[in-house]
């Protein structure tokens, strides 16, 4: 009575058992069956190369493990993402997320200067960047030599800025610079549209858009505008005081809670393009 050949597991046939000479296996494309030499596998590889669920394995590394010491020396040089717009007074790079999924409106109490270095750096994150303005030619230098040849930065006539269609993928930034009392523009702050409004200075009209803004920045202003801010923001008095001695190149930043000063340094591009940090036009 014959009995069945044995079968070997999948991936076995052809090799030898452990004990016993090596196997001669022949290359299908040899016609001359020259022998090729295996050498038998331990029961340590064959577990390692069959282990069910993982296939083929990469090579073999060490875990990345640290201690709990150690977790706070892990962190990124910057603390959210956006246009990076200067370091605060301990060094630390100030960051200003203009891109949001809610409406968000800036007021910047400034000059010119500072207004076109945030309009180029929300370009250089990849957002569209468009310019309300009753002066367009303070801005056309700007816009041609933003971008690389690229459009995005569109100036705008005052009252004529058509729908820009943000998405999380295309965010906008509208800068207005429409003079001491803007009108009501008709386009406004939206998710993925951030709206820039600059003033030059703290007028009678100003307390409006103070109140209703989410962030204002504010340069050197003089010490009768301090008193609208204090009255307006509740910027404390240790803040207030420093105001109309600022630095050209110094910004004040705050919310109703927050108060942060920030140097903005420009890069040799920006000083090629808009020249030193300079409060008044």
């Amino acid at each position: 009575m014959s009995h069945p050949a044995p079968t070997m597991p999948p991936g076995q046939q052809g090799r030898s058992a452990p004990g016993r000479a090596p196997a001669h296996v022949a290359s299908p494309t040899d016609t001359g069956m020259i022998p090729i030499i295996r050498q038998p596998e331990t029961p340590q590889q064959q577990r390692r190369i069959f282990s069910p669920g993982f296939g083929l394995r990469g090579p073999r590394r060490n875990r990345h493990v640290v201690t709990a010491d150690e977790l706070a020396a892990i962190s990124m040089p910057i603390g959210d993402d956006g246009v990076l717009i200067g370091a605060d007074g301990e060094g630390q790079p100030a960051v200003l997320g203009l891109s949001r999924p809610t409406a968000f409106d800036v007021v910047l109490v400034g000059g010119l200067w500072l207004a076109q270095v945030l309009a180029l750096r929300a370009a250089a994150t990849g957002a569209r960047v468009g310019v309300e303005t009753g002066r367009p030619q303070a801005w056309q230098q700007l816009a041609q030599a933003a971008g690389g040849g690229q459009q995005c930065v569109t100036v705008y006539p005052v009252g004529r800025v058509p729908a820009q269609g943000p998405s999380v993928s295309s965010p906008v930034v509208l800068f207005r610079d429409c003079g001491i009392r803007p009108p009501r523009g008709r386009v406004t702050s939206v998710p993925w549209q951030a709206v820039v409004t600059v003033l030059p200075f703290v007028s009678e009209h100003a307390p409006r858009w103070l109140a209703q803004a989410h962030l204002v920045g504010i340069q050197r202003v003089s010490p009768q505008e301090t008193e609208v801010v204090r009255d307006t923001l509740g910027v404390p008095e240790e803040h207030l005081r420093h105001l109309p001695t600022l630095h050209d190149g110094v910004t004040l930043w705050c919310t109703r809670q927050h108060h942060k000063f920030v140097m903005t340094e420009p890069t040799d591009a920006e000083t090629g393009l808009l020249g030193a940090a300079r409060r008044m036009d």
